[in-house]
């Protein structure tokens, strides 16, 4: 079969993001413009701000890529690019681009979900096998997808409020950090111990997912504390926060490999760049002899090279978009 190479591109939040995926497993190419530095001064995501930035960065940012890759526009095969969910006018900015690419240079238009496009990063690092659980992680989504092939989702569980993300970037807030708050929440969590006592989120049978009781439970005590004029171990509540949310999406995974009985499992999403977590998912597909596939950390957050990935497939089946494509902040995984 002939080599199918995709123009990729995302921009669904903060990060300017185009690559050059071959046959959906093969990066030739991917550059990056991040946005972090300005909207780590508002302590999160502005989307107005971010916005405005994608427009000022994306012919820069394909600039990079064609002259890293040497790659000609006019030798691609398709042009994928990110349409939902995520911020309306982030999408909108990658959507026009691909679509004045895809019009000048006659190539199919690919629209991809920026979730599924997290679960084919995997595809970056190793081949997937199916069936598979994918165990997603991220800044607005937890979610526990059973897959019986390529682009076959069947939704187990997912969110009833806050994501695990989303949770960590709200109690650095209450911890003073600047954004984003995963990583610095990671950070501090090394040289702390669990000695806060904290509501498990959840606990139950079931494979959702609710991170809300733990961030109220959290954003309570440090009032308390302060209110008692108590000074607050930063390191020990970021430990003690991390291991009891890190526990219970772990926990949840367990119950739905007994469910499904898979030998394959899959993490995606950008929390899926925590070491707690990939040790503890390590260990647990270890415990039952299960094939696990984690994105290397260049693909666990944001970037145009897993929406390559996943774009391959749906080039392969002809699933091609129109140039009437709109964003669809939305989005779900169906």
């Amino acid at each position: 079969m002939k080599d199918i190479f995709i123009l990729a591109i995302e921009s669904s939040c903060d990060e300017t993001s185009m690559a050059i995926v071959k046959n959906g497993n093969e990066v030739i190419g991917l550059s990056t413009n991040t946005q972090i530095p300005i909207h780590e001064l508002y302590g999160g995501v502005v989307p107005e701000l971010a916005s405005r930035m994608h427009t000022e960065n994306v012919l820069y940012v394909l600039d990079d890529l064609l002259k890293k890759t040497n790659f000609k526009l006019e030798n691609i095969d398709a042009v994928a690019v990110t349409c939902g969910p995520g911020l309306t006018g982030s999408l909108l900015i990658g959507i026009e681009a691909a679509k004045v690419i895809s019009y000048l240079y006659n190539k199919p238009l690919i629209a991809v979900n920026h979730i599924i496009g997290h679960i084919y990063a995997n595809a970056l690092t190793k081949k997937l096998n199916f069936p598979a659980l994918a165990l997603i992680v991220s800044g607005g989504h937890t979610n526990l997808v059973y897959m019986k092939d390529n682009y076959k989702f069947e939704i187990l569980g997912g969110t009833l409020d806050d994501a695990i993300g989303e949770a960590f970037d709200k109690v650095a807030r209450v911890l003073d950090l600047k954004y984003p708050g995963g990583p610095n929440i990671e950070k501090l969590a090394k040289n702390g111990k669990t000695t806060y006592k904290l509501p498990i989120p959840m606990n139950n049978q079931s494979m959702d997912f609710s991170f809300s009781g733990l961030k109220s439970g959290i954003i309570n005590l440090v009032h308390n504390e302060i209110q008692r004029g108590n000074e607050i171990n930063k390191e020990d509540l970021a430990c003690s926060f991390q291991n009891i949310a890190v526990d219970e999406v772990v926990r949840k995974l367990e119950i739905a490999i007994n469910k499904t009985k898979v030998s394959n499992v899959i993490v995606a999403g950008g929390v899926s760049a925590n070491t707690y977590l990939r040790d503890k998912i390590t260990e647990l597909t270890k415990k039952y002899n299960i094939n696990l596939g984690i994105p290397d950390l260049n693909y666990c957050t944001d970037n145009a090279a897993m929406i390559g990935a996943a774009a391959y497939y749906l080039y392969l089946k002809k699933d091609f978009s129109d140039l009437n494509l709109q964003p669809q902040p939305n989005k779900s995984l169906n």
